[in-house]
């Protein structure tokens, strides 16, 4: 079952996992099961896509039930008007808040027929740091930050690429990331998905216009990530959790209603 967060007449929100891709792609198995058709399955409504998170991404994610709703939220994500959060874990000592403005091409690969670079922006704050005194790769000790991310626009991998682009890529990322680090938070922490989770989602409702915040609390990997490092304390009230792994009740939306 995946964590409804919210759900009325024109949406339903959820907290996706990490590690399951949102719709069926092209070279997708028949077997593999994917968000939009087990959340389907489980409110019993058809859905419309209006965007999307990566695979190895969890975190807040919202469908529209009807043409209507669903073409209110894609013009309100195309016109910019959605503020979208993240938590991530990033390799190094980050600086304490900044913004990176390269722009990024649909494929990083520069494969023929790929558009021009398009405008990406992403700013950032650091909430804390720690240090592990083990040695990974070349430095004597592990390095690394609780960042919180504020994409202002919605290009492919755009997070993670802007990361590596700052040389603090993201905990976990096989495609960006650093190898070393990787496989020491594998091995050694147990923890293996990529440390990246959408904690917030604020947009106009389809319907009243009114702003509507849909939150999704940590899940259990990355809550004891946090906890390893002693970040409990830098993490927002409405994404906060338990220890043991046990996360809060997320805080629920009270969007306008018509």
């Amino acid at each position: 079952m995946i964590e409804i967060i919210y759900q009325d007449d024109d949406l339903v929100a959820l907290n996706k996992p990490s590690g399951i891709k949102v719709h069926r792609g092209v070279y997708d198995g028949r077997r593999e099961r994917f968000v939009l058709q087990l959340v389907r399955d489980q409110v019993g409504h058809h859905l419309f896509p209006v965007h999307r998170l990566d695979r190895p991404t969890s975190g807040v994610m919202v469908f529209a039930l009807n043409p209507g709703a669903a073409r209110s939220l894609a013009k309100s994500f195309a016109r910019r008007q959605v503020q979208k959060t993240y938590l991530a874990v990033v390799r190094g000592f980050i600086a304490e808040s900044g913004a990176v403005d390269t722009p990024l091409r649909r494929s990083d690969t520069g494969e023929e027929g790929d558009k021009d670079p398009q405008q990406a922006i992403t700013r950032y704050l650091r909430l804390d740091t720690a240090e592990l005194p083990v040695a990974v790769g070349r430095y004597a000790t592990g390095r690394y930050s609780l960042v919180k991310v504020m994409p202002a626009t919605g290009r492919t991998h755009q997070i993670r690429r802007h990361m590596s682009h700052l040389r603090h890529p993201i905990i976990n990322d096989r495609q960006y990331g650093d190898n070393k680090h990787n496989r020491f938070f594998s091995e050694e922490l147990d923890c293996r998905r990529l440390l990246l989770a959408a904690t917030e989602l604020r947009f106009p409702h389809p319907r009243s216009r009114e702003e509507t915040c849909l939150t999704a609390r940590l899940d259990a990997d990355f809550c004891r990530i946090v906890q390893r490092m002693n970040w409990e304390g830098a993490i927002p009230y409405a994404w906060r959790f338990l220890r043991g792994s046990q996360a809060l009740d997320s805080v629920i939306p009270q969007p306008a209603m018509p």
